[in-house]
């Protein structure tokens, strides 16, 4: 009977050890997944400045290609859509900045579980 409960202790200590492991490893796999997102989301802003640059360099070029003498309205209507297309993508990029913030909670002490070994 002692050594049927010694090979259980055995079983039940490698199946932590197990455990453990298989959680590290999610712990990593969900921290570089924060890293990847968070790398998107810089490259989703990029993409916006990027998109309202070329409006405000279009109405530029618009307004002295066409020489009409309304052409200055269209000049000033690509730059209002530059203007919203950025004031857009600075609030999507705060806003998910802090929701990836707040979900950073949840992957856990990472740091700390590596440091245990």
């Amino acid at each position: 009977m002692r050594n049927h409960s010694c090979l259980l202790n055995r079983k039940n200590y490698m199946d932590t050890q197990t455990q453990n492991n298989i959680n590290k490893d999610l712990i990593l796999r969900e921290r570089l997944a924060v890293e990847r997102t968070d790398m998107a989301i810089d490259r989703t802003l990029l993409a916006f400045v990027r998109t309202a640059l070329y409006f405000a360099i279009a109405g530029m070029t618009v307004n002295s290609l066409l020489k009409v003498s309304y052409g200055w309205w269209i000049e000033i209507v690509f730059w209002i859509i530059a203007a919203a297309i950025l004031i857009i993508g600075l609030l999507n990029f705060y806003r998910q900045k802090k929701r990836l913030k707040n979900n950073k909670v949840h992957i856990g002490n990472f740091k700390q579980d590596w440091e245990d070994d």
